[in-house]
């Protein structure tokens, strides 16, 4: 086998075990539903799964999601020939080191918060640039349309997050609870308030999964 041949199947591999552990992520979501019912998915955060008698799933979680975004930047490094592609692989490797953190630091602990600000906030940019310049490849035009889509989808989530949350605490507010670091963890929603800062934090993660698989996916035919 040639290097340039070699070469080819080392990210033609990376871009399958992308795929495989970014599937790893939704499942191990979807199992923490069953086997944690407590947590009420529609106003209860993923993070806050740490405190519950499967904490290890969510850990094994997070880390199936760096390693997923790790073998990605592998698999596109071929591809990221302009400064806006290789800008976006820094950014996709340093949201891969947040999802690491947060298999580290759960929700208790001080480093959660720049965990997530890495993981949830990185992703975006790097697939805003990476999306946009690749798609633009030849080789790439066949996944442009749904590309560009998924690529604007991961920053629209992170907008839909926001906006939730931002609701859920003005509603539980008016409902006369006030929430800090202090306070007590909620056990039920009071009347008036609507839950879906929970389904918008599972969205996230869907849309940020689908992402890397398509990514992938089309890095692998790219390849071949």
């Amino acid at each position: 086998m040639s290097i340039t041949a070699r070469t080819s199947f080392t990210h033609a591999n990376a871009a399958r075990f992308a795929i495989i552990a970014a599937m790893g992520v939704l499942a191990l979501l979807a199992a923490l539903h069953p086997l944690s019912p407590e947590f009420a998915p529609s106003w209860r955060m993923v993070s806050e799964y740490a405190t519950g008698a499967w904490s290890w799933v969510l850990s094994l979680m997070f880390v199936s999601w760096a390693v997923s975004t790790w073998a990605l930047a592998a698999a596109l490094r071929p591809f990221a020939g302009s400064g806006v592609a290789k800008a976006g692989l820094v950014v996709l490797i340093i949201a891969g080191v947040g999802e690491a953190m947060a298999a580290l630091f759960d929700i208790t602990h001080p480093l959660h918060g720049a965990a997530a600000f890495l993981g949830i906030l990185g992703l975006p940019v790097a697939a805003m640039l990476l999306g946009i310049s690749l798609s633009r490849l030849p080789s790439w035009s066949p996944a442009r349309t749904r590309i560009r889509l998924l690529s604007n989808m991961t920053w629209i989530s992170v907008v839909l997050m926001g906006a939730a949350f931002g609701m859920f605490m003005t509603q539980l507010k008016a409902a006369g609870i006030e929430m800090s670091a202090d306070a007590k963890p909620l056990t039920s929603l009071p009347a008036g308030v609507v839950p879906l800062i929970g389904w918008t934090n599972r969205l996230l993660i869907v849309v940020y999964c689908a992402w890397a698989i398509v990514m992938a996916r089309q890095a692998e035919r790219a390849t071949r």
